[in-house]
């Protein structure tokens, strides 16, 4: 497949009946957005903008789902293998609608690097315009870890980048966790708050039409204290919306295969003196392949939406180093390096397997974004909306989330909405599935095994902005859904109650499960470690979606 080629549901050429569920929805919104058929030729220039907000409380309209990645590594950061061509081929042939390369910071990166790489997205923009390919930068938060940054396709995206990248990046200033001053300081923690900060005022005054961030692994080294997280969100709610829930490089716990430490994610360490001593050792390690604080019912991430404010989970292939493949770096020639290229020389095959822990985008980890129209600022605007959910090896091919009032007609409100009701009113959580109809690159035919919907009060803000707990979230049913195929709804009974509070669901192949993080009364079979070596990550799969609230009147 090259650049010009298509995945099998944006070709007009394939039939419908070939299709899996997921493509044909989005065949149709690709329908919708007159990019189909001849009409696809018409480029970026006939796609719609995307609604901004979606209605408070009301009904959500029909939603397509894209898959996407916001963590993708080439030839332009110095510790890939890929070039720009090899990745947007493996993307292509997994399905993916959009992605973001989010290059290491680098000082040869911000000097030649992400102009030399613009152009080449520029050329796949122009070549293929079904494919959605940002341009973003990895950024070493001022001691802490690391975030996904991207701005929408315009003439400043490549000049934002970069200025920020010299002005706020902690490795290029010296302000990373272990680098040459302390990592902890109140400076350091204040320039990433003005980081973030910046970056929203380039959005308020139009320099880019938008821009988002993601933290990215944020259990790896324990360096992303709650109080930082809570004050990266605080200082821009509206562009830093999130984190990881699980990283990429899934592929390290393959039993029998040399990879990144025998874990999944690289999660390989132990508390160090530049972590935050509130974590527990255990928090190093990924629990189904998810990260500690989105795994846990009622550890981080629910801390954080026990506030009330929306903070968006993904999941995606951070590659570098693909298992199994037999590509090698290339060599330098004599007198270059990346700070005066830009970029690492291109790979060159051979006909040995080398190390590597990653998937291609879209092969093991997706992120699926609901969207109204197709376009960049669709993907952004249904990233900012809330309106996502995850998966791990391909184990479903949909899902769509309502909750509305059992007797009210409409459709609802779908993932990242919110709801406002009285107490004592009985909700309907109408949870559709449609189950994987077509094997994974793996050769599994992945099948669900259980949906566990899980429920916390909202409180407000936190008073000690360095909790990680969220005592009254727990998982408070599970549906056995094993042996079911197709296309089914479960209708699942809520009722509101004296205060507010949001929703989420989860699900397995029910493979590896066991007591949750915080005890059975918590959840009673949630995912758990597994030991170094034995990772097969197609063996433990799991889906997650983004919540709903609920806001009781008078609450």
């Amino acid at each position: 497949m090259n650049e010009q080629q298509l995945p099998v549901w944006a070709d007009p050429s394939v039939s419908p009946a070939d299709l899996d569920p997921q493509g044909v929805s989005r065949r149709q919104l690709l329908r919708r957005a007159g990019l189909f058929g001849a009409a696809f030729a018409l480029g970026p220039a006939a796609v719609p903008a995307a609604a901004s907000e979606q209605r408070y409380g009301g009904d959500d309209p029909h939603l397509a789902y894209l898959v996407g990645d916001h963590h993708v590594h080439s030839v332009y950061s110095h510790d890939a293998k890929y070039t720009f061509h090899q990745i947007t081929q493996g993307a292509a042939k997994y399905g993916l609608d959009w992605m973001v390369f989010n290059e290491h910071s680098n000082f040869g990166h911000a000097r030649y690097g992400a102009k030399l790489e613009h152009e080449e997205i520029l050329t796949a923009r122009a070549r293929n315009p079904r494919q959605l390919i940002f341009q973003g930068l990895e950024w070493y938060i001022p001691g802490a870890e690391h975030c996904t940054i991207f701005a929408a396709p315009g003439p400043h995206e490549v000049d934002l980048l970069t200025r920020f990248e010299l002005a706020y990046d902690g490795k290029l200033l010296g302000y990373t966790a272990g680098g040459p001053t302390d990592p902890d300081t109140p400076r350091n923690e204040a320039h990433a708050v003005k980081a973030i900060q910046w970056l929203a005022e380039q959005r308020r005054t139009g320099y880019v039409d938008d821009v988002l961030v993601f933290a990215n692994h944020p259990s790896r080294l324990g360096i992303d204290s709650p109080h930082e997280m809570r004050n990266w969100r605080d200082a821009a709610p509206e562009i830093m919306i999130g984190m990881e829930g699980a990283p990429g490089a899934q592929g390290g716990g393959i039993p029998g295969w040399v990879g990144s430490g025998q874990q999944r994610g690289e999660y390989t360490n132990k508390p160090s003196a530049n972590s935050w001593p509130g974590y527990p050792e255990n928090a190093y390690v990924l629990y189904g392949g998810f990260d500690w604080m989105t795994a846990t019912v009622g550890g981080m991430w629910d801390a954080m939406l026990a506030e009330g404010k929306l903070f968006t989970i993904t999941t995606n292939s951070d590659v570098h180093r693909v298992v199994f493949d037999t590509w090698k770096n290339g060599d330098w020639a004599p007198g270059q390096n990346f700070d005066n290229t830009g970029h690492i020389p291109d790979p060159v095959n051979t006909d040995t397997e080398q190390p590597g822990g990653d998937f291609w985008p879209g092969q093991f980890s997706r992120t699926h974004v609901g969207v109204t129209r197709y376009g960049y600022r669709a993907v952004m605007s249904g990233l900012r909306a809330g309106r996502v959910w995850l998966d791990h090896g391909h184990l479903l091919d949909g899902l769509d989330v309502r909750l509305k009032r059992t007797h009210d007609a409409g459709r609802g409100v779908t993932l990242g909405g919110r709801l406002r009701v009285r107490k004592g009113d009985r909700l309907s959580l109408d949870v559709t599935v449609t189950t994987a109809s077509r094997p994974n690159s793996q050769g599994i035919l992945p099948e669900l095994a259980h949906v566990d919907v899980i429920r916390g009060a909202v409180r407000g803000p936190a008073t000690d902005r360095d909790t990680w707990r969220a005592p009254d979230t727990k998982v408070v049913r599970t549906t056995d859904v094993l042996g079911r195929k197709g296309t089914y709804t479960l209708r699942i009974p809520v009722t509101a109650g004296d205060e507010s509070f949001y929703v989420r669901l989860r699900g397995s192949d029910g493979n590896r499960n066991g007591t949750g993080y915080l005890g059975a009364s918590v959840d009673p079979h949630g995912p758990i470690p597994h030991e170094p070596g034995n990772g097969d990550p197609w063996a433990d799969t799991w889906f997650y979606s983004n919540p709903i609230f609920v806001d009781v009147a008078g609450a």
